[in-house]
């Protein structure tokens, strides 16, 4: 029989040894082996560990924790840190009574908890949403153990904190579609307002990039904005905590002078065994500041510091912020509800990541909830490939004709590039339509009829399926690439909600898909007379 109790002092050398079956004797982590570490841990008032004991033997055969210092010390958020079960006990509920016992022992302590799960394997996943979390965000390659790992990131809300949440959040368009998805699982109903107006805060002014001295922390506790008024940046540390405490949790503040004035700062933790920097605060004096000290802080990490992933948690009702990250190539990777305890509400958060290295993701283990939330925030990541190449397609591509850069890229962010060889079908007579193809390089032919015969030819610039895609019907003809092509797909569900919320873009598509197919039917039906004059003077020779 499996109980599950509150670790004691005399459990931390089983729980080491539970730890290394786990995760090997090479995990990056070192501490985790580390008993006084562990002791440590179990006496703390941050942090609960659990153990689950065979009653039999008086084995420890699993562990998990919650941190409790997970968010600022007002948030009441709270992570359910590691769960790891020896493998020798797997398959035996050790990991859901876990889960139980946390949940009992922490829904009178906490308003939002946290699982930040693996996705090499669904198990972590499968536990969590089966206790009542909810799939909040995907972060790609954030965490190093062998090589870097994705996690999923899940979460369920206790006591008053759906009561206090603010309503009506403002996010920047590329953040919809993962706002959505989030808030339209139960509890939730999507409320957000999508922003397409607000401007990126600006480039501008002399400053000067120091780190945070004893001597400048009186200066910059002056300074209101983004530190107790206007705080569009969050996490788990403030400066107002005061300058030993910072210092004595490996936090670091960039300063930002203007002569021998202070007039800003962002503060930052850095985890130098896994490259990645978590940015938790951003105080300015004016708008330039903002965009100068956030710039420099990602210039330093790429080019100087070996920093691989960097990850902030910005305010869902400050679009600016969203959208100056966004042109830092930051892309929204969560929308967690409810977030952060703000003055007397709860705050939603984006969070926005920056990946340094892009490599490829490995296998992945998925539940459904997180798939669907991974395909959203990993298109974001596609799109900054895409992007670029669709930029310098408007002056090419008809499609665009008429689209200044912002509208070219707002419909790049909800395409996605594809490859494809030889004689590889798009599509086929009678599949159903579902989008639209721009081809980037290449040819593709369109067949059709009772023995199928060559229709036309699409070529590089040009659309197909458009047809199908405006009046919803099945396709009529096959569309099969003549040699190795390049191909954007433009689904129909993201183009009708893009066109909803833009119907400026709207305007423009439909004009242009409109000339480009009369272009392809009086182009078709010059090959066609073609076609009849060439048998014609067959049959006459």
């Amino acid at each position: 029989m499996i109980r599950v109790r509150e670790a004691r002092e005399e459990d931390v050398g089983q729980i080491r040894e539970i730890f290394l079956a786990v995760y090997g004797a090479d995990y990056p982590h070192r501490e985790l082996y580390d008993e006084l570490w562990l002791k440590r841990s179990v006496f703390t008032d941050d942090s609960l560990i659990l153990v689950a004991e065979d009653s039999e033997s008086g084995r420890v055969v699993g562990t998990a924790s919650v941190l409790f210092d997970f968010g600022a010390h007002s948030d009441l958020v709270g992570e359910f840190g590691r769960l790891a079960v020896h493998p020798d006990y797997r398959r035996m509920q050790v990991g859901k009574l876990l889960m139980d016992k946390r949940l009992e022992a922490i829904k009178n302590r906490l308003h939002v908890g946290l699982v930040v799960a693996r996705t090499v394997h669904p198990y972590a996943q499968r536990i969590s949403l089966a206790q009542g979390f909810i799939a909040t965000g995907f972060l790609p390659l954030k965490h190093f153990f062998r090589h870097r790992e994705s996690f999923a990131l899940l979460a369920r809300y206790f006591g008053d904190a759906l009561t206090l949440r603010r309503n009506n959040p403002r996010i920047i368009p590329e953040a919809y579609a993962l706002a959505n998805l989030v808030m339209s699982q139960p509890p939730f109903t999507p409320d957000f307002i999508v922003d397409e107006d607000s401007a990126s805060y600006p480039a501008g002014g002399e400053y000067r990039l120091e780190q945070l001295q004893a001597e400048g922390y009186p200066a910059l506790l002056r300074i209101e904005r983004g530190r107790v008024r206007n705080r569009e940046i969050f996490g788990p540390m403030r400066l107002d905590y005061g300058f030993f405490k910072l210092q004595a949790r490996r936090t670091n503040y960039f300063l930002a002078r203007s002569g021998s004035q202070v007039v800003g700062a962002v503060g930052y933790t850095m985890d130098q065994v896994e490259h990645t920097v978590r940015v938790f605060e951003l105080i300015a004096l004016a708008d330039d500041v903002v965009r100068f000290l956030l710039g420099e802080l990602e210039r330093k990490c790429r080019e100087e510091m070996g920093i691989e992933y960097i990850e902030i948690d910005v305010s869902a009702y400050a679009p600016r912020m969203q959208r100056t990250l966004l042109e830092l190539s930051f892309l929204p990777v969560a929308y967690v509800p409810a977030m952060v305890f703000y003055q007397v509400e709860r705050l939603d958060i984006v969070k926005m990541v920056r990946l340094n290295k892009l490599q490829d993701l490995g296998p992945l283990g998925l539940t459904e909830p997180v798939q669907a939330v991974a395909n959203v925030v990993m298109r974001g990541f596609s799109t900054c490939v895409i992007a670029p190449r669709m930029a310098r397609a408007i002056k090419e591509v008809p499609l665009f004709h008429g689209m200044n850069t912002e509208q070219a890229t707002r419909v790049a962010g909800v395409c996605t590039v594809k490859n494809m060889r030889r004689g590889e079908r798009l599509f086929a007579a009678h599949d159903p339509t579902d989008r639209l193809y721009v081809v980037l390089q290449g040819q593709v032919t369109i067949s059709g009829g009772p023995s199928p015969a060559t229709i036309g030819t699409i070529h590089t610039g040009e659309t197909c399926g458009e047809v199908s895609l405006l009046s919803a019907r099945p396709h009529s003809a096959t569309a099969m690439a003549v040699s190795e092509i390049e191909v954007a797909e433009l689904p129909r569900r993201d183009l009708e909600d893009l066109i909803r919320r833009r119907p400026d873009i709207g305007v423009i598509i439909y004009r242009n898909l409109a000339v480009g197919l009369g272009n392809k039917l009086l182009r078709s039906g010059e090959w066609k007379r073609d076609q009849e004059r060439s048998e014609g003077e067959r049959v006459v020779s």
